[in-house]
């Protein structure tokens, strides 16, 4: 099989290049990723050489470099490229409304006008917006978004599920809860709050840290993905989630107990606009159709994701500096030249 992988540069998408070549090292991989601020192709540096991986820096919504890749006999795409972090949605959208929306269009015209023959977008919990205490949203669960980000998200979601319905072109929807683990940028929960401990810095809790969230360790959203390509039904929906929905306010306190730091160090600020109070997910769909289970459980999966921040100081300074984009900038700016790679 050869993949496209959008937004193969970040959090989960390099994540999942990495744990497709091991699990399948005879797949081929394309790797397209604008490298904005989340991109980072550290993530990547372990194989970066092989054969049977290549990347183009590049934006999904220019549909002539979308045309051009495709042209390489690309069998089926795994679209994760989006902006994703909801502070900077509620300072500014634009690029979420281009790259969400725009770019996942752009994917999704290209791709059907090259038989391209599964296309795996993958979404987000937050497109069912804020749940009750007792809720919990399976694929039929209405959509109802609540910040610029999910809106965007949920457009998506609809243009996706559009191409089935008009056009029976193989699409599949995964929409997962909170990751975390290895290489996420350091603006999100769980990483800040890491390397804020590591240096007796103040945590920072919006509101009163009562919000809700079921995390999910990365590699088992990976494991979900790969399963869903392999045997999803097109034109169809699948949650992803481990089950537990926990107050952040717990997940930071269960950090600071395995950091061995103290709770002196959480700081109440004030509330995100429009903050979302609860989300959980039934994931009964994948469990019976497809026999995913998550493995990895919270405090196994926060122990390891601790001990990999303390173990790679040297990324988190690279990517907190923004030292890493300088360098893509230099080596990666002519589109051409990565394309004849192919």
């Amino acid at each position: 099989m050869k993949l496209l992988v959008t937004g193969g540069a970040g959090f989960i998408g390099s994540n999942f290049i990495r744990y497709f070549l091991r699990a399948h090292p005879d797949a081929h991989i394309v790797n397209l990723d604008k490298l904005t601020y989340a991109g980072n192709l550290d993530n990547l540096s372990e194989i970066e050489s092989r054969p049977n991986y290549k990347f183009v820096r590049g934006d999904i919504a220019d549909s002539d470099l979308v045309d051009s890749i495709l042209s390489r006999s690309i069998d089926a795409i795994v679209h994760f490229a989006a902006e994703t972090h909801v502070d900077r949605s509620i300072a500014d959208a634009q690029a979420f409304v281009r790259t969400n929306v725009l770019g996942t269009y752009t994917l999704l015209d290209a791709a059907k006008k090259k038989r391209i023959d599964r296309f795996l977008h993958v979404s987000t919990d937050e497109v069912y917006g804020s749940l009750g205490l007792d809720e919990s949203a399976n694929e039929q669960f209405h959509i109802q978004p609540n910040s610029p980000y999910a809106a965007s998200k949920a457009s998506s979601d609809m243009f996706v599920r559009s191409f089935w319905q008009t056009y029976q072109f193989p699409v599949i929807i995964t929409r997962c809860s909170n990751n975390y683990g290895p290489y996420q940028f350091p603006e999100k929960l769980i990483p800040l709050m890491i390397t804020h401990a590591l240096h007796d810095k103040k945590l920072p809790v919006y509101g009163d840290g009562l919000n809700e969230r079921d995390w999910l360790f990365v590699e088992d959203h990976c494991r979900a993905i790969d399963r869903v390509l392999e045997a999803g039904r097109p034109g169809e929906v699948y949650n992803i989630g481990f089950g537990r929905p926990l107050k952040n306010l717990e997940v930071v306190q269960l950090l600071l107990r395995i950091m061995g730091k103290s709770e002196d160090l959480i700081e109440f600020v004030a509330d995100r606009p429009g903050h979302d109070r609860r989300y959980a997910l039934d994931t009964k769909k994948i469990r019976a159709e497809l026999g995913w289970e998550p493995i990895v459980g919270i405090e196994q999966g926060l122990a390891k994701t601790v001990e990999w921040y303390c173990g790679h100081s040297d990324w988190v300074e690279r990517t907190k500096s923004g030292e890493y984009l300088a360098y893509y900038d230099k080596f990666y700016h002519h589109r051409d030249a990565t394309l004849a790679q192919l």
